[in-house]
């Protein structure tokens, strides 16, 4: 059964299209006025929403501002109802990201016409939102083998030399191996985790509930956070004296575990993708409220395509510099941002820099 918000102050008019929507076996919540519509709205993510545009305190404009601007909200379908419909009216609702238009007075057939024209458009999208997420899975299941089995060959053989030769070995040549097992251990269970937490990233980008749980985090202050992480991530590439930083203090609203990710794979791609002795360089700034982090370092770069290509799964050049990883690094970083709003841009100049820029809005 579709949820269907009613957002009208006129309690005759919100009442008899409640009646409508139960007798057409929708399930319609009123709302008297703007402010209460978005709350409700925030709170139970209907299906689709009917307002008014002229209501006191909060006009309909605003009520689809504040919708569009959350990211829960920003794709519910919504229909403006108007005592008048000029053209510059309609124009400024449909800029803003109104799906449909109802001039008071309207007909029953009008009415129903509309909402299942919204319906319908919204489960064509969800259908394809559904594609992107089986393509997601078939990928995992063809990526993921091929990924684990790198690791674990090394483990298995590197196992095999211990068992066969331990009575013989020295305890430093036994020590380099289990070293080497340790490292492949590792980066096996880093593939685990990545291709797990991608996954479930996209899932929850996909419904507003979920979505909306992991945006409801805390403001945390981030100059520690950042620098913390990126010094432990560099340490296991032994490259503490490539890392400077220049940063300032901000309260943004993120979890601390999705900053600490964040840093670690900027970090990480910039210590993959650039030689040892060259500098990497992690800023951060906040301006009007605007916080921004980026990390540069002075590695091979990318082209312009392969920027526009930059996605989970896809690696590129692997022959020609026999990377490792899935790719799935900064594919995680561009979904967390855009979970808290914000959003990544790549820059490259190949051959010389790249610099991952990360854009939030601050907690404070």
């Amino acid at each position: 059964m579709s949820k269907i918000l009613v957002i009208e102050d006129d309690p005759f008019i919100r009442d008899s299209l409640i009646e409508i929507l139960l007798a057409e076996d929708f399930q319609a919540i009123p709302a008297k006025n703007g402010s209460i519509g978005v709350h409700v709205a925030h709170e139970i993510i209907p299906d689709l929403i009917i307002c008014d545009i002229l209501m006191p305190e909060m006009d309909g404009y605003q009520v689809l501002h504040q919708l569009r601007c959350n990211p829960v909200t920003a794709t519910i379908p919504f229909i403006f109802l108007t005592a008048r419909a000029y053209k510059e009216d309609v124009r400024q609702g449909m800029e803003m990201g109104a799906d449909d238009y109802l001039t008071k007075p309207f007909t029953r057939y009008e009415l129903m016409g509309a909402i299942y024209s919204r319906l319908e458009k919204q489960a064509a999208i969800n259908k394809q939102t559904q594609k992107k997420l089986d393509d997601l899975r078939q990928s995992i299941a063809i990526s993921l083998p091929q990924e684990l089995l790198v690791p674990l060959n090394s483990i298995s053989s590197l196992s095999k030399i211990i068992l066969e030769n331990y009575q013989l070995a020295q305890s430093s040549e036994i020590g380099e191996i289990a070293q080497q097992i340790f490292v492949d251990s590792q980066r096996l269970h880093r593939l685990i985790h990545n291709f797990l937490l991608y996954a479930e990233l996209e899932i929850a980008a996909s419904e507003p509930e979920k979505f909306k749980a992991l945006r409801s985090r805390r403001s945390i202050y981030s100059k520690t956070v950042i620098s913390e992480a990126a010094l432990q991530k560099i340490k296991e590439y032994s490259r503490e004296n490539d890392l400077h930083f220049e940063l300032q203090e901000a309260s943004i609203q993120i979890s601390k575990a999705d900053l600490q990710k964040i840093v670690e794979e900027i970090v990480d791609n910039a210590c993959k993708f650039s030689p040892t002795g060259t500098p990497i360089q992690i800023n951060s700034t906040l301006e009007k409220n605007t916080f921004t982090l980026q990390a540069i370092d002075r590695g091979r770069g990318m082209t312009k395509e392969q920027i526009s290509e930059l996605g989970a799964y896809i690696q590129f050049d692997r022959k020609l510099y026999e990377q490792q990883g899935s790719g799935l690094g900064l594919s995680i970083v561009k979904r967390i941002v855009q979970i808290y709003g914000g959003e990544m841009i790549v820059k490259s100049i190949p051959k010389k820099q790249t610099i991952v820029r990360l854009i939030f809005q601050s907690g404070a």
